[in-house]
C-alpha cells in the first residue's frame, strides 16, 4: 500500500580549482608548462563530464524486465493466507457472547487485507470491529483504542489519532508501546521537537521501530545519509519478518529516489518486489524511475495501468495523471484528473488525499475556488510547515497575494520544505516580483526534481536556464 510522505533532501557539487600562474621573467617556461597542463586537465574533466553525463542518461528499467515481471505476476501466497486467516477468526466470532481475541484478530486480517489490495473499505470495516470491542468493555481496554490509533494515522484523521491515543495510555500502555505511538501522533501533527524527544528515551541500534522511526526523523530534519543508513539498519533487524523488511527496503528505495540516487532506488524497489510480489508501490517506483530518468512514458504507463488492475487504490489514477503530462497529452491529463478527483472525494478517505487533489486544483484542473478551503481543511487536521505552504500556495492561485505572502512570512519562511513546496513557494515569490527569492526556491526545487512532476522539472529547467 502506498500513502503520501514527506521529507527533506540535501545535494552536493564537487567543482575542480585549476591553480593560477602570472607569466613573466623566469617564470615564462613554467608558464607554458602549466598551459599545457591545464588544456590535458580540462580535456579530462570534459571526458569525465561527457561519461558522467552518459551514466545519468543510460536506462535503468529495462522493457524487458518489466515485461517479465508483469507476465510471470501472480498473486503472492500472503493474500490466499489473509483470505484464510479473515474467515477462520469471522467465523470464531460469537455475536451473542462477543469478545476481544477472535474480534481483534478479525480486524487486523481486515487491515492487513486493506494493505494488500488497496480497498479503504477493509479499514473502515476494521475500525467498525474495534469500535464494538471497545464499547463492549466499556472503553477499559487500551488494546482496540491503540488500533483505532494507528489506523486513524493512516486515514489522515492525525487529531482523532490524538485522542484515541491519550485514551489508551489513561488505561494503561507498555513503555515502548506509549513512547512509539507517542512519536508517531507527535510526528505527524508537527510536533517535531516532542517526537523527537521521546524517541531518545528509547534509543537502542538493534530495535526495529527505533531505527524506522529515527530515519523519518533524520529526513525530515535534512540528514538524507542518517535517513538511509537507518532504515537499511531496520532492514537487517527485520530478519525474516517479510513484511517488516519489504517496508524497510523501500523505504529505503524512497529514500534514495528523493536524493537523486535512482541507480540505488532501483535495487531496493527489486530487492522489495522479490520478497513479496504485492509490494504494488515498489513496482509503481520503477514506473516512476522510467518515467522521470529514462522518459519512456510507455513503459510507465504500461507499469501504472498494470498496478492499477491489482488494487483498488487511487494512486496509481495520480501517476497516469503524470504520464500524461510528460507526453504532453493534456485531455488525458485532465480525464485522468478527474478519474481520479471522482474517486478520492468519496467520503471513504477522507483527508488521505488533500494534497494531490490541490496539486490538481492548482493545476491540470483549474479550480482555485477547490483548493483554497481544502488547504484550510488540511491546516486544522495538522499545523505544519508543509501544510502551511499548501495554504499559502492555496491563497496565492486564488487571487489573494497579500494574504498569502502574509501567510508565508508567518508560517513558511526558513522551514523545511519539500519539492513541491519549494517549487509552490518559487512560483509564488515570482508572482510577487521577487526574482532573487523565486530562483533559490528553484534550485532547492531543483535538487528535489524526482519528487515532482515531469511538467513541473522542465518548467524548473526553463525558470534555472
Amino acid at each position: 500500500m502506498y500513502l503520501p510522505m514527506d521529507g527533506n533532501r540535501r545535494h552536493f557539487v564537487s567543482y575542480f580549482h585549476l591553480p593560477f600562474t602570472n607569466p613573466g621573467g623566469a617564470a615564462f617556461r613554467i608558464y607554458f608548462k602549466l598551459k599545457k597542463l591545464k588544456k590535458i586537465i580540462l580535456c579530462t574533466a570534459i571526458v569525465l563530464t561527457v561519461v558522467s553525463c552518459n551514466n545519468d542518461k543510460k536506462t535503468i528499467v529495462a522493457g524487458t524486465f518489466i515485461d517479465s515481471l508483469l507476465t510471470h505476476y501472480a498473486d503472492p501466497p500472503a493474500i490466499k493466507a489473509n483470505e484464510i486467516d479473515l474467515q477462520f477468526w469471522k467465523n470464531r466470532i460469537d455475536p451473542k457472547n462477543p469478545g476481544i481475541t477472535n474480534e481483534t484478530k478479525y480486524a487486523a486480517a481486515l487491515a492487513r487485507r486493506f494493505h494488500l489490495m488497496g480497498d479503504i473499505r477493509d479499514i473502515i470495516s476494521s475500525d467498525s470491529v474495534l469500535h464494538q470491542i471497545d464499547s463492549v468493555y466499556a472503553h477499559k481496554e487500551a488494546s482496540p483504542l491503540l488500533a483505532l490509533t494507528g489506523h486513524c494515522i493512516l486515514q489522515h484523521r492525525f487529531k482523532e489519532a490524538g485522542q484515541y491515543f491519550e485514551q489508551a495510555r489513561a488505561i494503561g500502555l507498555k513503555n515502548y508501546e506509549s513512547v512509539t505511538t507517542t512519536f508517531d501522533v507527535d510526528f505527524e501533527l508537527g510536533r517535531y521537537l516532542l517526537a523527537e524527544a521521546g524517541l531518545k528515551s528509547i534509543k537502542a541500534g538493534n530495535d526495529y521501530g527505533y531505527n524506522f522511526r529515527h530515519s523519518k526523523l533524520a529526513h525530515y530534519k535534512g540528514d538524507i545519509d542518517t535517513a538511509i543508513a537507518d532504515m537499511k539498519k531496520a532492514a537487517e533487524i527485520a530478519g525474516n519478518d517479510i513484511a517488516l523488511k519489504q517496508a524497510a527496503l523501500s523505504n529505503v528505495a524512497d529514500l534514495y529516489l528523493h536524493s537523486g540516487n535512482l541507480g540505488e532506488a532501483y535495487d531496493y524497489y527489486v530487492a522489495s518486489i522479490r520478497l513479496d510480489a504485492a509490494d504494488l508501490h515498489s513496482i509503481m517506483g520503477l514506473g516512476w524511475i522510467a518515467l522521470q530518468h529514462d522518459q519512456n512514458d510507455s513503459l510507465a504507463e504500461k507499469i501504472f495501468r498494470f498496478v492499477q488492475s491489482r488494487t483498488k487504490a487511487p494512486d496509481p489514477l495520480f501517476k497516469l495523471v503524470q504520464a500524461a503530462e510528460a507526453r504532453g497529452d493534456s485531455a488525458l491529463q485532465t480525464k485522468y484528473a478527474r478519474a481520479f478527483e471522482k474517486q478520492v472525494t468519496d467520503t471513504v478517505y477522507g483527508n488521505m488525499y488533500n494534497k494531490y487533489r490541490i496539486e490538481l486544483y492548482t493545476g491540470i484542473l483549474h479550480e482555485p475556488a477547490k483548493a483554497e478551503p481544502l488547504a484550510l481543511k488540511e491546516l486544522s487536521n495538522r499545523n505544519t510547515p508543509q501544510t502551511q505552504a499548501w495554504y499559502t500556495w492555496a491563497l496565492f492561485f486564488n487571487g489573494k497575494k497579500e494574504e498569502a505572502y502574509k501567510n508565508f512570512q508567518q508560517f513558511v519562511s526558513g522551514k523545511p520544505l519539500e519539492g513541491l513546496e519549494l517549487y509552490w513557494m518559487g512560483k509564488l515569490m515570482q508572482g510577487l516580483n521577487k526574482g532573487y527569492n523565486a530562483k533559490q526556491f528553484f534550485k532547492a526545487a531543483y535538487k528535489n526534481r524526482y519528487d515532482l512532476s515531469p511538467g513541473k522539472v522542465k518548467d524548473l529547467e526553463k525558470e534555472l536556464e
